[in-house]
């Protein structure tokens, strides 16, 4: 807990929670994927959210909590993984390159994100002691500026960076190594303000529409500031599938806006769209359109301020 003061002088309490949002590399199986939630059950932490995805054959699990109770899960969840995913028979369009792929803590209330940034520290190197996992740590926890941008962490996946960590010193992980865990390669571990997942399907089941628009809205090619995009095919239709690193600069109805501009461009019109795991209250527009054309949001399910009030039950 920390005090904090008021402007009349009087001091509040703040409890301290923090999010982390693991990402396996396991959508299929739906017994693995509870069997990893399950191991990642510590007193102080709830669940909020978890899906999977089996074209990007990936899942996404959302806890928070107080932070030693938080960072004790995810390091539990991590080992989970490595005993049940091997990356040797995985397969899936998303990027990756360990069974717990990335691990990114975020604050919510009452701490830093420089404080996260110890925490994922104090992660890493737990999963490492305890799993043998190595760890590259990404984000505002980057050893190295390099490492901040996930895609440079990522870059030639599991089975790239499985020879190029030997033989590349510049591509060795910050803890553990050189060589990455035979099947569970390795886990970037992060810290990070909110970032929110949201794709939006086209009507058109072209893949290289959705890459096409991708590539026009992604910050890194000029696009809209915070935003990176890539174009698949998930459930049978062609999606961008875009991730937003801040939304307070670019919300979500310019994103929306913006994709829906650019598809029209190309020919292509947007149905419909997604948000993976939970935005902040903050993100939420009540009235607007990409509110409307969003799959099943309940923002009492998909807001993490209301999900805290009213979190899952383990399985």
């Amino acid at each position: 807990m920390t005090d904090e003061k008021h402007s009349n002088g009087e001091a509040s309490t703040v409890p301290q929670i923090i999010e982390c949002v693991p990402n396996f590399s396991e959508g299929l199986d739906a017994g693995k994927l509870e069997a990893i939630i399950r191991a990642m059950r510590v007193d102080g932490v709830h669940l909020l959210d978890w899906s999977r995805d089996a074209d990007h054959n990936r899942s996404v699990v959302t806890i928070a909590g107080s932070p030693e109770a938080v960072v004790e899960a995810a390091v539990r969840g991590v080992g989970k993984a490595a005993q049940l995913i091997d990356l040797t028979q995985q397969t899936g369009v998303h990027p990756r390159i360990g069974a717990a792929d990335v691990v990114p803590f975020v604050p919510v209330s009452g701490l830093s994100l420089v404080q996260c940034v110890m925490l994922a520290r104090q992660a890493g190197m737990a999963i490492w002691r305890r799993f043998g996992v190595p760890v590259y740590f990404y984000e505002a926890a980057a050893a190295r500026p390099d490492r901040v941008n996930l895609e440079d962490v990522r870059r030639g996946q599991f089975e790239g960076l499985l020879r190029e960590s030997v033989k590349d010193a510049t591509r060795r992980p910050d803890i553990g190594g050189p060589e990455l865990h035979s099947t569970a390669g390795a886990s970037a571990v992060g810290a990070r303000k909110f970032l929110i997942a949201y794709n939006i399907y086209l009507q058109q089941p072209d893949v290289s529409l959705a890459r096409a628009i991708a590539r026009e809205i992604r910050a890194s090619n000029g696009g809209l500031f915070g935003v990176k995009a890539m174009g698949v095919m998930a459930n049978g239709r062609a999606q961008v599938s875009m991730n937003i690193t801040d939304f307070q600069r670019t919300p979500m109805t310019k994103v929306h806006a913006t994709v829906e501009e650019v598809a029209k461009r190309h020919g292509a019109e947007i149905c419909e769209g997604e948000v993976i795991g939970l935005i902040p209250e903050e993100a939420y527009e009540p009235n607007a359109e990409w509110v409307r054309q969003t799959i099943n949001f309940d923002p009492e399910r998909k807001v993490l301020e209301r999900r805290l009030k009213q979190p899952l039950d383990w399985p």
